[in-house]
Order: structure tokens, then C-alpha cells, then sequence
């Protein structure tokens, strides 16, 4: 790739693109400047159709010829006005970012005066607001979907935002905290420590703590090793622990999976769940508060309409 970032390339862009223009402009001027002398007629060049339809040598129409070299000088003007021609800026000194940030400039001057009023409210009032809800729900959409869905429904290692169920809390200054500096979930694989019989007897005893089918055998042969390798970031009941973001593996909610093979396979190999700061995604912009405000208004909405 670095063949095609060095300064050889914009230059031959540049000069092949004035260089096909200027040669278009040649040869149609070379195909175009001959007149006819007086009395002289035009030339039939030999093709006949429908029996009196003939191909003549007369010069183009002068509309034509028109529209054409018309084509050619806009290009020039343009190619000179704005970007075109390799590195050259063009003499307006336009660019496509410049023009983001005079539209993001432009939004921002337009919506501070009602983010103004949102940031003057806490978050569970925010939430209340039908407009802000809206508003919210399109920052939702733009930034959260791609992961956890349009319906915030989750899917397999994404969590479901619209039930009770919180990693680390669903207070709204935890929901503020999560979306501003994001998450990093990190479950160590116990398969070299517990071994595989070891792993299978775990998974026993953490479907047992849901109430959910397994073997009472294996159960209970998996309750001390929980207890001495487990417990410190799920508890010693199994409740989790929000402050590590440990589930809670009592209740009938899976990030990833409930049966038998998928808490095997999560025991024994681990999980590594990441959730990214926000803070950066939004940008550097003066309003970037205020959307992160409406965002976790609007999450923690979602979760008081159960």
C-alpha cells in the first residue's frame, strides 16, 4: 500500500486528467475548423440507408460543439474551484470535513438551547419526557443497536436492556457511568485449574442455583469447588456481585447461554465481554453531555416499563 500514498500518484492523476482533457479539446477542434469553399457541397461518404438516407460530410452543429466545449471548461472550473487534481485543495479550500464540522457546528447551535433544559434534569425525569424519549432513542439507535439490537432486546453475550437484570447496576448514575467509560468483563478460564471432570461438576451446581435440570451427583461435588474458586466474584450464594459485574446465577437471565454445554464451555474457556466508552464515539462536540444524558435516560426508561 505504500506505493499508492506516495507523492508520484496525485501528480500523475493531475496531469492525466489535464492532459485527456486538453487532447479532447485538440482533436475536436482538429475535426471541426474545416469550411467549405464556395459552391462546394458536401462529400457523401459511401453509406446509404432505407434506400435514400445518405451519410454526409458536413460539419458538426454549432449547438453541439457548443455543449461540448462547455462540458470541457466547467470541468476545468471546477477542477480548479474544489478538489480534483491529486493533492491541489482547489482555490475555495473546500473539503468534506470542513463541511462536517460547519453542519455539526451549525446542529449544535440549533439543539443547545433544548439539551440546555434536558441537562437541568436528572436522569429518571428525563425519562419521563416523550421528547427527550425520541430524541434518545435515535442517539440509541446510532450508537447501541449495532450490539444490543434496535428493540435493546441483546442477543448472545449483548445484554438485554429492556428487563431488571443489570451486570452492575441499573441506577441511573450507574447507567451514566457505563455508557461514559464503558465496560470490560473479564471471566478466567478454570479448565487448567479444575479439570475437565472439575468443570462439569460446576456446571452442575450453577444450573442447581437456578433451579434448572441437572445431575444432584455432580451438584454436589461442585458446590466446595465453587465455593473455594467461584464465589469470590459470584458470591457464596450465587448472587454475583455488581461492582465486578459477576451475573447473577440464581436467576433465570444467561448473557450467553443457560444449558448445560454453553456454562461448560464458559467455565472452561472463559469470557471476555467489552463494552466501549462512549465519550469517544460522540465525539469531541460541545453537546457530547448532553447526548450521553439523553442516552442513559433513555436505557434506563427501557427498563422501567417491566
Amino acid at each position: 500500500m505504500s506505493d499508492f500514498t506516495s507523492g508520484f500518484w496525485p501528480i500523475y492523476i493531475s496531469v492525466l486528467t489535464l492532459v485527456s482533457i486538453l487532447g479532447t479539446w485538440v482533436f475536436l477542434k482538429s475535426q471541426t475548423t474545416r469550411k467549405f469553399a464556395p459552391g462546394e457541397k458536401a462529400e457523401l461518404m459511401e453509406h446509404t440507408w432505407d434506400g435514400d438516407l445518405q451519410d454526409l460530410n458536413n460539419p458538426l452543429p454549432r449547438w453541439w460543439l457548443g455543449l461540448f466545449y462547455g462540458t470541457m471548461i466547467f470541468g476545468l472550473g471546477y477542477l480548479a474551484l474544489w478538489p480534483g487534481l491529486g493533492n491541489f485543495a482547489g482555490l475555495l479550500g473546500w473539503t468534506s470535513k470542513g463541511e462536517y464540522q460547519a453542519e455539526v457546528k451549525a446542529a449544535e447551535a440549533k439543539f443547545q438551547p433544548m439539551y440546555a433544559g434536558f441537562m437541568q434534569q436528572d436522569v429518571a425525569t428525563v425519562a419521563a419526557d416523550p421528547n427527550a424519549r425520541a430524541i434518545g432513542k435515535h442517539l440509541f439507535l446510532t450508537y447501541c443497536s449495532q450490539c444490543h439490537g434496535s428493540d435493546a432486546m441483546g442477543a448472545k453475550g449483548f445484554p438485554n436492556l429492556t428487563d431488571n437484570d443489570w451486570l452492575y447496576g441499573g441506577e441511573p448514575d450507574t447507567i451514566v457511568a457505563t455508557i461514559t467509560n464503558g465496560r470490560a468483563g473479564v471471566m478466567p478460564a478454570w479448565e487448567p485449574i479444575l479439570g475437565a471432570q472439575g468443570v462439569k461438576q460446576v456446571a452442575n451446581y450453577v444450573l442447581s442455583l437456578s433451579g434448572r435440570k441437572h445431575d444432584a451427583a455432580l451438584a454436589e461435588a461442585g458446590k466446595a469447588k465453587f465455593a473455594e474458586n467461584c464465589a469470590a466474584c459470584h458470591m457464596p450464594d450465587g448472587t454475583g456481585m455488581k461492582a465486578l459485574g459477576a451475573p447473577n446465577l440464581t436467576d433465570k437471565v444467561w448473557l450467553y447461554g443457560g444449558n448445560e454445554a454453553t456454562i461448560i464451555e464458559t467455565i472452561s474457556k472463559g469470557r471476555n465481554g467489552v463494552m466501549p466508552a462512549l465519550t469517544q464515539t460522540l465525539g469531541t462536540t460541545s453537546n457530547k453531555e448532553a447526548k450521553l444524558h439523553l442516552l442513559a435516560a433513555y436505557v434506563y426508561g427501557l427498563s422501567q416499563k417491566q
